[in-house]
């Protein structure tokens, strides 16, 4: 690993009064553009490091960010300690992955919404990008909330923020640059269907229960529930993501990812059959964290 052989720095404070909060894991390759988004915006950046082997560590350093390491659990607990035990002095925290990016509209209405302080909660909307290109998929993701005020969902993997209070959509756009490349997408997708039939396996609770005349969180754990027994339901998933979704005019493009998006599902089947057929959950190929680094406060 690199040494930071620069001087301390301090994060320079930004003009919205949000903190940012960041969980990573080999995320070099994101993180300084995130990083560099954030400038001038962000009051205050928070990470919290799984034992990274790439420069993520060097970056926040460099940047002045507040890092820490701990072993990862799960996504809802990570997320919960962070928000639990990061000093955060903001009166607004801001849930990003490294792989987001703010546009500039969408910062500027998290200003306005902050200043005229009717809200507990903001919604931003998320525009997908794929091999490079922005995709006419979007979602609706609870992402801003007034600090102290926010929750997880205390699950392996879909952990979802739970805000009490009067929630609000904000204009601009989320940049979601997924992956840097097909085989690291690849790669990601691989370990998120292994999470999932192993959480199916586990009989897991759900993060919410599923309705099907609930709101679209429930909707969404009611879908998840029924999927597998739909009459062809892999070709109703593609014409959903490809033509619903719009992804055809994203030309080839969005074609890959409606098709790759559909075999997602199906991996997810096939790794929970083989585990209810084997009768345990297959060893975890490591994903080669580090050793703890010493500049960095470490928990447990």
């Amino acid at each position: 690993m690199m040494e930071n052989r620069d001087p301390p720095t301090q994060w320079q404070p930004g003009t919205a009064p949000v903190a940012v909060m960041m969980i990573t894991l080999n995320e070099a390759h994101h993180l300084a553009g995130a990083l560099q988004n954030l400038k001038g915006f962000a009051h205050e950046v928070f990470v919290v490091d799984s034992y990274s082997t790439d420069p993520t560590v060097d970056l926040c350093l460099r940047q002045g960010v507040q890092i820490v390491q701990r072993k990862f659990r799960g996504f809802g607990d990570q997320w919960n300690f962070a928000l639990r035990e990061m000093p955060i002095t903001a009166p607004w925290t801001l849930k990003l992955d490294p792989d987001e990016r703010l546009s500039d509209n969408l910062k500027e209405s998290i200003r306005v919404q902050i200043m005229e302080d009717s809200a507990d909660g903001l919604i931003l909307k998320r525009r997908l990008w794929f091999m490079g290109r922005r995709l006419p998929v979007e979602q609706s993701l609870l992402r801003v909330w007034k600090t102290g005020r926010c929750r997880f969902t205390d699950v392996t993997v879909n952990e979802y923020p739970i805000v009490k209070g009067r929630l609000v959509s904000v204009a601009g756009e989320l940049e979601h640059h997924d992956s840097p490349d097909l085989e690291h997408w690849l790669t990601k997708q691989n370990r998120y269907t292994s999470a999932l039939a192993a959480a199916d396996f586990m009989r897991s609770t759900p993060a919410v229960p599923p309705r099907l005349f609930g709101g679209s969180l429930e909707r969404r754990m009611w879908f998840r529930r029924h999927f597998w027994k739909l009459p062809g339901r892999y070709l109703w998933l593609f014409l959903y993501h490809w033509g619903i979704l719009g992804a055809w005019r994203a030309g080839r493009v969005g074609w890959i990812w409606a098709h790759l998006r559909t075999e997602v599902y199906r991996l997810w089947e096939y790794k929970r059959f083989e585990m209810e057929r084997l009768g345990h959950v297959p060893a975890e190929i490591p994903s080669h964290p580090g050793a703890p680094d010493p500049r960095v406060r470490q928990y447990d």
